[in-house]
């Protein structure tokens, strides 16, 4: 059937939902390629969160529509959140052959072969339960280290400024059970960790398995892999989430909680359902139960309205919790959203790109600080591969998600080695064999 090329933007959803296309093509007949000039079809999975996600995505569509006029017969298609946001643009621009949103993965093989010039072919029904749960990714990461397993699609929470609701549907959980076979297989196949995702893993339900119950029953099937998941709202993880991490040495110390702003007037009009001090609280427990958890975030700078106040409230947060690293961000308006319909994008350019810079100028700062207190430690580290500056080092990530470089000719891709921290930077512990 030929040659698939697939281009992935966004999430780490994203990366699962390609690893699950290649195959559903591959059942078909079709094989993969990296090289995009030698493929039939070329895709691009793509990402509607942020407008400049979406500009890097048409650049891209322009480059592969050259190839599409210079060869007869390549077939490009746009998956995923921008393919549901876009359908009618992205047909009407005559540089696309099939158009499939988020859930419509199953129908690409009949959408492909009836695409022809002239002729694009198109599926965005949003669907209320695919999951997806019977098909057996195709897994990216050749080196077979880390797997992401899926294990619910869509979002309730209708955030105000997020497109994710309207692209990816509503909320639904994946069946304890093949989570729990999946995960085995990644074990079978030799992987050393999974990460269970979702836009919001606390609401995960399957019957009477909630996310922490899920959480234990996936540590405990496999016990010599370690277990990550992402991402968390900070409205819904438990205390019994939190108590099922810290009862588990193979569950990764490591929580992404983004907070998107330190200020109760943004967190209200940006529809979260935390204020600052129940977000505060949520982090004491954590630090209560796991003083060795890692605690990342995501933040907003210049969402509607926000004033000095509200963004000296962010700074404050950020110092009152000391985050080990942020997605840092500033609001790019998403049409469809209750923001965008609400409320005008009032705060100029230059004040969200002189708070963002604050923002990163702080974290920057803490980032460095919490390497820095882990100076003398030593953690066990999974191996990733060769650091990309120096062949002759090593490269991987400690439970809380740290990246971890030290000389080493001895160890591969896949095993576990202890390290001792000699020195850092904000981004990298510097290392020594333990």
């Amino acid at each position: 059937m030929g040659k698939v090329y697939i281009e992935t933007y966004g999430c780490q959803m994203n990366v699962a939902d390609t690893e699950v296309v290649f195959a559903i093509l591959g059942k078909e007949g079709y094989s993969r390629t990296d090289d995009p000039a030698q493929a039939d079809v070329i895709l691009v999975n793509t990402c509607s969160v942020r407008d400049n996600a979406e500009q890097r995505i048409r650049g891209r569509l322009e480059q592969f529509n050259v190839w599409r006029k210079a060869r007869p017969g390549v077939l490009v298609g746009v998956l995923g959140c921008m393919a549901e946001r876009l359908r009618e643009s992205l047909l009407e621009s005559g540089k696309v052959d099939v158009v499939a949103g988020p859930d419509a993965y199953r129908s690409l093989p009949r959408l492909l072969a009836a695409a022809a010039p002239g002729h694009p072919q198109i599926d965005v029904l949003l669907s209320r339960e695919e999951t997806y749960g019977d098909i057996a990714p195709l897994r990216l990461d050749g080196n077979g280290v880390s797997a992401f397993i899926s294990i619910m699609r869509g979002c309730n929470n209708v955030c105000s400024y997020c497109v994710v609701p309207y692209t990816r549907g509503a909320e639904r959980s994946r069946s304890w059970r093949t989570i729990i076979r999946e995960a085995c297989e990644c074990a079978q196949q030799g992987y050393k960790e999974v990460t269970l995702l979702g836009q919001n893993v606390d609401s995960y339900r399957d019957g009477e398995v909630d996310f922490a119950r899920l959480l234990a029953l996936v540590a405990d099937a496999v016990p010599g892999m370690r277990v990550r998941f992402s991402t968390s709202n900070p409205q819904d993880i438990s205390d019994a989430v939190l108590e099922t991490m810290s009862a588990r040495g193979n569950i990764c110390r490591h929580i992404h909680l983004p907070v998107q702003s330190g200020s109760d007037r943004m967190l209200e009009k940006m529809r979260r359902r935390y204020t600052r001090a129940g977000y505060l609280e949520r982090v004491a427990k954590i630090r209560s139960l796991m003083p060795d958890c890692a605690i990342s975030t995501d933040v907003i700078a210049g969402f509607c309205s926000e004033t000095e106040e509200d963004h000296r409230d962010t700074l404050s947060l950020f110092e009152e919790v000391g985050f080990d690293a942020a997605f840092m961000f500033q609001y790019s308006e998403r049409p469809g959203t209750l923001a965008a319909r609400k409320y005008p994008d009032d705060v100029p350019p230059e004040v969200k790109n002189r708070r963002l810079e604050e923002i990163i100028a702080l974290q920057n700062r803490l980032s460095l600080e919490s390497n820095r207190r882990d100076i003398g430690k030593t953690f066990r580290v999974l191996v990733e591969g060769p650091s990309k500056r120096d062949p002759e080092r090593l490269c991987g990530r400690n439970s809380q998600n740290k990246m971890c470089v030290w000389a080493d000719t001895a160890h591969k891709a896949g095993d576990f080695v202890d390290v001792e921290v000699l020195d850092c930077t904000q981004a990298t512990l510097l290392c020594k064999l333990a």
